[in-house]
């Protein structure tokens, strides 16, 4: 009996020396192998397991890591660019200015657009930072989101009279409750019906629907434009990541507008979901907390 003794204990020993062995290998070379023993030992066969969690928990943790930072390293260079670009064509537009002696015309108005845009651009990019650095407090209370539908649809009127669109809204007349901040929601619509205006272009649609459901509200901003491909249909929402990866990057511009609008759905205990089938029907729902 006690030489099985001593020899399952001389096992234990040998099995858990080869665990803490291969483990260092793992960590001085970055291995993405894994525990193996092959024991009868139950114990053993658990602590390889639980050591295998780590390991895969730590992997994908690493694997995050490295996707954040090519996320932002790809954002630095494109807010860089995106800035550039209209400061370029600003300090043109002054030397024109000041070539030609024009103190107010048409140049002068060009290099206060293109200014505008830099600032707007500047405002997107510290507000996701704030977003997603969780530095940005949202105040929220009970709204009423078919009067903010309403006043939102209303902004869009002339653009989109004169772009000869077909409008079909469907916004009950009654007040529908939801938990959520004006400026927020607003600011959530606003990019989801212009995005609509600006996709929709060639189906000439752009649809308005509020659905409720239990507990929660759903707003559809749908339009008939090229759509998204099922292969980016996730990829919209990431910062940065522009369209002409799928629609056209002179319509999404920078890539932050429906990370923001996302991020700030969710600050509200909502989201934004996408459906799409390209030249037919692609709709940008606004799901919110119903109260």
């Amino acid at each position: 009996v006690w030489y099985q003794q001593f020899a399952f204990r001389t096992g234990t020993q040998a099995k858990l020396r080869s665990i803490h062995e291969k483990m260092k290998e793992i960590a001085d070379t970055d291995s993405d192998e894994r525990i193996m023993v092959f024991t009868g030992n139950q114990e053993l066969m658990e602590l390889a397991a639980q050591i295998n969690r780590l390991l895969e928990k730590s992997a994908k943790v690493e694997a995050d890591f490295c996707r954040s930072e090519i996320s932002s390293r790809k954002m630095l260079s494109n807010i860089s660019h995106d800035i550039k670009t209209p400061m370029t064509v600003v300090l043109g537009y002054l030397e024109i200015i000041r070539l030609q002696g024009d103190e107010g015309g048409e140049m002068l108005k060009k290099a206060e657009q293109k200014a505008q845009d830099v600032i707007e651009l500047i405002n997107q990019f510290f507000t996701l930072a704030k977003l997603e650095a969780g530095d940005m407090e949202i105040e929220l209370s009970v709204l009423d989101i078919c009067a903010i539908c309403r006043e939102t649809v209303l902004n869009f009127y002339e653009i989109l009279t004169e772009k000869e669109f077909q409008v079909d809204i469907h916004i009950p007349e009654h007040a529908v409750d939801v938990w959520g901040n004006r400026e927020a929601l607003q600011r959530i619509l606003n990019n989801l019906i212009s995005n609509g205006v600006k996709y929709g272009a060639e189906g000439k649609f752009l649809g308005i629907a509020l659905r409720e459901e239990k507990e929660m509200v759903f707003v559809d901003v749908t339009d008939k434009g090229r759509g998204i491909d099922k292969k980016f249909a996730e990829n919209v929402f990431e910062r940065l990541f522009t369209m002409d990866d799928s629609r056209s990057r002179q319509v999404q511009g920078n890539g932050l507008g429906l990370t923001i609008a996302r991020n700030l759905a969710r600050q509200m205990k909502g989201d934004i979901l996408l459906e799409s089938i390209p030249y037919e029907r692609t709709t940008f729902a606004l799901q919110l907390k119903r109260m």
